[in-house]
């Protein structure tokens, strides 16, 4: 690959790390950039997760303080996280490399979905709470959804964190600030079992994963830097319109052209 190649796939993990640390959807950015330097659709994919992998390590530290009274939840949804993370990387490995590439666009403009009802999603779960509603009986139901939104994130990932925070909100009755805590635990949970699974696939372009994984902690400390300077809104705005472009040109690429 020319070394401009890793310069792009550097810069898109720098954005992405940015994106990530303010607003959330950086794998919109990274992914469409892996698979525009040539790299296949699944391999791109695998290198992604690995690649941005520090990053949920990073969110999951900074919320560490937000877990302390937390354990006996995460004893069942880490282990949810962990099997439905490995359930998705599985699936991913056995989709194929054409069905996969069919199934790009659809999973983007989901994604892009995705992000742009996070703020709406965070509104209604702060009005549950304020109206005092719990979930249905024990938090144990939660195993179950949060196992199945763990296959997504070990699948695709992007918009994981907003599939996971609706299943909280609807079975804990807590604030949402210690259930973004938890989010964070099961989206690092669901992409640590597939990235280790992924790292024996033979799937991993690691001088990429190594070049974008330097680059998305650069971008995660710049975006921290940046926090009160920039608008998160904005910015979730802008990559949601780049993810529905992009999901458009390649569902137009892949089935019309």
């Amino acid at each position: 690959m020319p070394i401009i190649n890793y310069v792009f796939a550097a810069l898109a993990a720098i954005a992405a790390g940015m994106i990530n640390a303010l607003a959330g959807g950086g794998t919109l950015i990274t992914f469409p950039v892996l698979m525009a330097l040539g790299i296949p659709a699944v391999s791109a994919n695998v290198t992604n997760t690995v690649a941005l992998l520090p990053g949920y390590l990073g969110g999951t530290l900074a919320q560490s303080n937000d877990l302390k009274d937390q354990k006996k939840r995460l004893w069942f949804l880490i282990p949810a996280g962990l099997l439905g993370g490995l359930a998705g990387g599985i699936l991913l490995l056995n989709t194929g490399e054409k069905l996969f590439t069919n199934l790009v666009p659809f999973l983007i403009l989901i994604a892009s979905t995705l992000l742009a009802i996070q703020n709406p999603v965070r509104k209604w779960l702060t009005r549950r709470q304020e109206q005092g509603k719990a979930g249905p009986g024990s938090e144990l139901w939660a195993f179950i959804p949060v196992f199945f939104a763990a296959i997504y994130g070990g699948y695709f990932g992007a918009g994981l964190s907003v599939i996971i925070l609706a299943v909280l909100g609807l079975v804990m009755n807590d604030s949402l600030t210690r259930l973004n805590a938890i989010k964070q635990v099961i989206a690092f949970s669901a992409n640590i079992s597939a990235a280790i699974f992924f790292v024996f696939s033979g799937q991993v372009n690691w001088t990429v994963a190594l070049v974008m994984a330097v680059g998305a902690l650069l971008g995660g400390a710049l975006g921290g830097r940046l926090a009160s300077k920039v608008k998160p809104n904005t910015l979730r705005a802008l990559v949601v319109t780049i993810g529905f472009t992009v999901g458009i040109i390649y569902l137009v690429r892949n089935f019309f052209l």
